[in-house]
């Protein structure tokens, strides 16, 4: 036991748990990985060591981790049946994650498509729910939350709430919809406030606020439609044959 240290007893800031946790998992070596997957070290040897016993059977680099086997693992003292599998499990999602195809991006390019995503969702609540909906580049949707839920008639919106998920996600741009529970979406005067604030706050953080969706029962508004925010902010915006973007103010969903 010369010269054992358990993870423990060393200075919080040089542990994997409390370095993932304030830099990140990005910042964690492979090593500190490891640890953290193995979880408990024993009475003699700490998780860093056995993540390093484990490292020192890949000489080809962690594409070997793969190749190893529970009894491969358990050669290594202190490794037992329960560690290898989690040690095995880790390695099996990181080959199944590469072998996997990242799934269609649900289209947000207009105010359509994206008052289809959430008209089922909403139009017949019967409270008001606000939205962010997460855009990237190409106006898919990449992440939604629901900021807040309200009463029949209002939904309470703070700006520091509504672009959280976005900032987070690092979004190209965000789309807000709310519910009006009495099936009419026309805009009420808060509405179009809320929109210029929303709009003003985007601004501020660099993030585009490219519509304020408001749902009925089965038709919207469009803050975009209605000139509230500007028409070419909408990358994907459709046009008909006349060149000119289809913009109409109110569409059914029937």
């Amino acid at each position: 036991m010369e010269g054992f240290m358990s993870i423990q007893s060393m200075p919080p800031a040089e542990r994997p748990l409390e370095r993932g946790l304030s830099l990140g998992v990005q910042a964690l070596s492979n090593i500190e990985l490891l640890a953290l997957i193995i979880r408990t070290g024993t009475r003699e040897r700490s998780a860093l060591t056995l993540a390093e016993d484990i490292i020192a059977q890949c000489p080809g680099g962690l594409y070997d981790l793969g190749t190893l086997q529970n009894e491969d693992l358990k050669k290594i003292r202190g490794m037992g049946d329960a560690k290898a599998m989690a040690v095995r499990a880790a390695a099996e999602l990181g080959k199944r994650m590469a072998a996997s195809r990242q799934p269609e991006r649900a289209a947000a390019g207009s105010p359509q498509e994206t008052a289809d995503l959430f008209m089922d969702r909403l139009r017949f609540e019967k409270k008001e729910h606000f939205i962010c909906v997460c855009v990237n580049q190409k106006c898919e949707m990449i992440g939604w939350e629901e900021v807040s839920v309200g009463e029949l008639s209002s939904a309470p919106v703070h700006p520091r709430e509504a672009f959280l998920k976005a900032v987070r996600m690092s979004a190209a741009g965000v789309i807000f919809l709310h519910n009006h529970p009495t099936g009419d979406p026309e805009p009420s005067h808060a509405d179009f406030q809320v929109t210029e604030r929303l709009v003003e706050c985007g601004r501020l953080l660099g993030i585009r606020v490219l519509d304020h969706i408001i749902l009925g029962d089965g038709v919207f508004q469009s803050m975009t439609d209605l000139g509230v925010i500007p028409q070419d902010f909408y990358e994907g915006e459709r046009t008909g044959e006349d060149g000119e973007a289809d913009s109409i103010r109110k569409r059914g969903l029937q």
